[in-house]
């Protein structure tokens, strides 16, 4: 399997994770919060927020993997990684559980990042070999 094949993989998981964590905040499926010991209650609006933030999140990204703009998907899955990393930090200075800032919000933020990443290697790579080369400067 190629390194895009591969890349196509993590973000589409990335894209459809996140847009099914979206739609289980907006949608009245008796969603937790995980990692906070005091979840904020369901007329807080605060389910509907992170909902919506999810939900334009796995739009941006879904968007441009389906338009094929992969370089901008990589930097996009770069920023999208700060999320998580601002969740995880929110747990953790709310006394939150540890176990869950770190194995849930870290490891998804470095997921994305990762996949980001690799998906900047990639295109880095064709940019690379497609590059026509530089014109002769006159002596």
């Amino acid at each position: 399997m190629s390194l895009k094949n591969v890349n196509t993989v993590l973000a589409t998981a990335c894209v459809l994770f996140t847009l099914y964590l979206g739609l289980s905040f907006v949608l009245p499926l008796g969603t937790t919060f995980p990692g906070l010991p005091n979840w904020p209650s369901d007329d807080s609006g605060f389910p509907m927020l992170k909902g919506s933030r999810e939900l334009a999140m796995g739009l941006g990204m879904g968007i441009l993997l389906v338009t094929g703009h992969r370089r901008a998907l990589g930097w996009v899955l770069l920023m999208m990684a700060v999320a998580p990393f601002g969740d995880m930090i929110s747990v953790l200075t709310h006394h939150g559980s540890t176990a869950a800032a770190f194995g849930i919000h870290g490891l998804t933020s470095a997921l994305i990042a990762v996949t980001g990443l690799l998906i900047l290697r990639e295109t880095g790579k064709a940019q690379e070999a497609g590059a026509p080369a530089p014109a002769a400067q006159p002596a």
